[in-house]
């Protein structure tokens, strides 16, 4: 982890920052999973940011006006999201077309996450295809 981005976590409440530095952890987990060899952690439009090459970034913040979740970011102009809501409609909240909303309180539903990260790590091989191939 960078300074800059070691120091963003830091700045987050001591209830939230377990919850995202265990969500850093999964995206990283997926990554290695998916042999995905280029990821770089950094800070984007302020927040704790993975991006790679062949991927669409993927960005986890926290925000004061809603302090019991906390959310996972992806490119607006994508499908991801969209996606993810066809598959998951039932399973995970959304914000619009940009976001899965997580409660700080809850479990967090790693099958699912984790399968939206690989698709978001993956976009680029993917976004061609219906429902990125799922």
């Amino acid at each position: 982890m960078n300074a800059e981005v070691k120091v963003k976590y830091e700045s987050y409440p001591e209830n939230i920052k377990p919850q995202l530095l265990s969500m850093r952890e999964l995206i990283l987990e997926t990554a290695a999973e998916y042999e995905v060899q280029d990821l770089r952690e950094a800070l984007k439009w302020g927040e704790p940011s993975f991006i790679c090459k062949g991927g669409s970034t993927v960005r986890l913040d926290w925000k004061e006006r809603t302090p019991e979740k906390y959310y996972l970011f992806f490119i607006c102009q994508t499908k991801l999201v969209e996606t993810f809501r066809e598959l998951y409609k039932n399973q995970l909240d959304f914000e619009g077309n940009r976001a899965i909303v997580l409660d700080i309180n809850q479990v967090i539903p790693k099958k699912e996450i984790k399968h939206c990260i690989s698709l978001a790590l993956r976009y680029k091989s993917l976004k061609n295809l219906d429902l990125l191939g799922e």
